[in-house]
């Protein structure tokens, strides 16, 4: 009887309830019996009509050790963060750092030497003249080396995060790059690779010209890979570069392992990244096991992971900088698979072909008014200018 009222309710006009001008929709919802909860509802003891009875933490860090307390206690519903740790079993987990230990300087030493710097520039009297008449220039040289030596690491290292970098090459680990790599392509250094920024396979066709502030007698590893670029295995990298026992930074004198290969991001699959790693070794190292043929023109012998082969150097290496840049398909790409990998070139998008047009007549008969817009070489159109 209830329904057939409702029923009826929903096929009145907007004249019966007073409405003008409308027709009024009234939706019947039809309740379901809830199962029982297998547990006290949260805030159940709360007597939300007297709140006044409730008691007061009256400070911010009791309220943050109960708020623990109660977070740590087990539950009988499912959270977010059983949810993610059921599909993610690694989420959460610490990650563990596997770089140069870091020393941070003095707080006190560098508020002295701010404070005397402050103290010499107002005694400046050329420096007050230029700023005062807007000539005074930045010298940015020095403003870089200064950035690098105090938070640079730390911005260099979060760029590497935000790119994955970490997450693809060092699963579960992290480093602290300190260590600046100077890395440019080209003969003019025109092509200098930063954090991420974008470079053509054309402008990285040749070994770059590295450089990087090394102690007397240290030796290096130097590592260029690419995360994103296998064709047959997501977990796999294939190595473009790998050179071992460099002497005091000069990489040209280093054990060429694996000779230097060209960025050949296949066409369709966007960008790629192409992560160099400065390794610091202990000492001499014995890299026989990682020494590529020479030439290596084949991908299986380029198969490489980043983190196999620092687990196998771990006790020599120990990876102190980092610096990587973009690349995307270019005509030069085509050029490697053919001539250098001698291979058929693999594409994963629709290449369309060229609109045909028939030949061009000299008095075209019965087409429209646009007819020689097809055959323009400046590919711009006249729209309707006749």
């Amino acid at each position: 009887m209830a329904l057939r009222c409702v029923c009826i309710g929903a096929l009145r006009t907007g004249a019966d309830f007073r409405v003008n001008n409308a027709r009024t929709f009234v939706s019947t919802a039809f309740l379901c019996r809830r199962s029982t909860p297998l547990g006290p509802m949260p805030n159940a003891d709360i007597d939300a009509e007297n709140l006044e009875s409730v008691e007061k933490y009256r400070s911010y860090t009791r309220y943050l050790k109960q708020a623990e307390v109660t977070n740590s206690r087990p539950a009988w519903w499912k959270t977010y963060r059983s949810y993610v740790e059921r599909n993610d079993p690694e989420h959460g987990a610490e990650k563990v750092d596997i770089g140069l230990p870091y020393y941070r300087p003095s707080r006190t030493k560098e508020a002295k030497e701010r404070k005397q710097m402050m103290r010499e520039n107002k005694k400046n009297v050329e420096l007050e003249r230029a700023c005062r008449l807007r000539t005074f220039k930045i010298p940015l040289d020095r403003v870089h080396e200064t950035w690098e030596k105090s938070s640079g690491p730390f911005h260099v290292r979060r760029l590497a995060d935000h790119y994955g970098v970490f997450r693809d090459l060092f699963p579960m680990a992290y480093f602290l790059p300190q260590v600046p790599l100077r890395i440019f392509y080209g003969q003019d250094n025109s092509g200098q690779v930063h954090y991420g920024n974008r470079l053509t396979p054309t402008e990285a066709a040749s070994f770059p010209q590295i450089s990087f502030d090394a102690e007397e007698g240290s030796l290096w590893t130097l590592l260029l890979a690419c995360p994103d670029e296998h064709l047959l295995d997501n977990e796999t990298e294939y190595v473009h570069w790998l050179v071992g026992n460099i002497p005091d930074g000069a990489v040209q004198a280093g054990e060429e392992l694996c000779h230097y290969l060209p960025p050949f991001p296949a066409r369709g699959t966007g960008f790629h990244r192409y992560v160099y790693v400065l390794f610091k070794q202990e000492g001499p190292v014995d890299f026989q096991e990682d020494v590529r043929p020479s030439p290596c023109h084949s991908l299986v012998d380029r198969s490489f992971k980043t983190m196999d082969f620092y687990k196998k150097h771990q006790d020599n290496i120990t990876p102190a900088g980092v610096a990587f840049f973009q690349c995307q398909w270019d005509e030069s790409v085509t050029d490697t698979f053919h001539n250098i990998l001698d291979m058929r070139e693999p594409v994963f998008e629709f290449i369309r072909p060229p609109v045909y047009h028939p030949p061009q007549v000299k008095y075209p008969h019965r087409q429209p008014l646009r007819y020689l817009d097809r055959y323009r070489d400046d590919k711009k159109h006249s729209y309707g200018i006749y």
